[in-house]
């Protein structure tokens, strides 16, 4: 078993974090093509937005024992995720976790398998990520498991400290080597461009023009498309 001290994310300003807060991870997902979870990883609650840090987790199939000391470790403002090493039968986060993590303030919990006590967790609103719901739960042996380690979840390699973006739609991994000001910029132009996009398609205009798909396919693929 591994503890090891947490990891601040020195890229992260509270002004960067805020301007994160505004965008959506579908948006940055016109720009960025890595880092996004399986889509299996969803909100187990509604209208959900979590922007903050990862603190990261790793636990064996039945062992919570980890669980219970990443809640009781992690600060305000962190995501704790967790990596279930591969089990999707036992549920590692349910009530007690959840009311434990929403006493300090943590952001969200990302789990790479099931929660349980959904009833609960909806009363708390604590926003989780899971994939799914179990009513088999882990059990505190204290075998295995590892804290701020690079984990695995969802597919994505996660380290300690990279940048959470996450809602509805699914989970964003920023990792730190990555420019979070370009990726921004980007992200925000879009954002402001769509309500200038919607008034186009309600004067007349195709989706295909204003984007630039007709330009992409070139007067011989409408052609063809016109012929069929």
């Amino acid at each position: 078993m591994k503890i090891l001290n947490r990891v601040e994310n020195k890229q992260l300003t509270p002004i960067l974090k805020k301007r994160f807060e505004m965008v959506e991870p579908a948006t940055i997902g016109h720009h960025l093509h890595y880092g996004f979870m399986d889509c299996q990883i969803r909100s187990i609650l509604q209208d959900v937005k979590v922007v903050g840090t990862a603190f990261t987790v790793r636990t064996s199939s039945n062992d919570s024992t980890m669980v219970h000391k990443a809640v009781s470790l992690a600060q305000e403002g962190d995501v704790i995720v967790i990596d279930r090493t591969g089990d999707t039968k036992h549920a590692c986060v349910g009530e007690m976790v959840v009311y434990a993590a929403k006493s300090r303030k943590v952001a969200g919990i990302i789990i790479d398998g099931p929660c349980t006590d959904i009833q609960a967790i909806r009363e708390i609103g604590l926003p989780v990520f899971a994939t799914g719901l179990s009513p088999i739960t882990t059990k505190l042996y204290g075998i295995s498991g590892e804290i701020n380690t690079t984990v695995q979840c969802g597919g994505v390699v996660v380290k300690p400290g990279d940048f959470i973006i996450a809602d509805d739609n699914g989970v964003l991994v920023l990792p730190q080597d990555l420019n979070y000001e370009k990726i921004l910029e980007k992200a925000e132009l879009s954002e402001r461009n769509e309500p200038k996009f919607k008034e186009m398609l309600d004067m007349g205009k195709t989706l295909s023009s204003i984007t630039k798909a007709d330009q992409l396919l070139g007067p011989n693929d409408e052609c063809k498309e016109n012929i069929r």
